[in-house]
């Protein structure tokens, strides 16, 4: 998908309801992960990217067949609290992307990046919180 093309709803529609398939669940918490080209251009809304909804599972689980599986690789993560909507969000990454990026003294390093939606994520809910995790070198 792309930031233009935005099909998070479709797959998370997708996902939700076959979760329950998933054997050895590390945690509650639910995944949304993205993989970027390298060099990806995030002021460009048509670049492909992509994501994934997902849940952890342990490592040695078997996955079931209309699953895929992606190992977070370890490193530096930035690591920040979204409070609020979803529709809200791209406050908070703009923030991070054109503020706190470039004034850290940190690089985008090229691992997945991706959000924790725990026991305080509300789908489309003024309340929600999600942590949003950078990777940095």
């Amino acid at each position: 998908m792309s930031f233009a093309d935005n099909r998070s709803f479709e797959l998370w529609s997708g996902f939700m309801p076959k979760r329950k398939k998933l054997a050895n669940v590390r945690r509650n918490d639910l995944f949304s992960l993205q993989t970027y080209p390298k060099g990806f251009d995030f002021s460009d809304a048509t670049r492909e990217f992509t994501k994934w909804a997902g849940a952890a599972v342990n490592p040695e689980a078997e996955i079931p067949e209309d699953f895929k599986s992606i190992e977070i690789p370890e490193g530096k993560y930035a690591v920040f609290l979204h409070v609020g909507s979803g529709q809200t969000a791209a406050i908070t990454f703009g923030h991070i992307f054109n503020h706190w990026l470039p004034n850290s003294g940190f690089e985008l390093d090229d691992r997945p990046h991706f959000e924790i939606l725990g026991a305080k994520y509300k789908n489309n809910d003024p309340d929600s919180e999600e942590e949003i995790f950078i990777p940095i070198r």
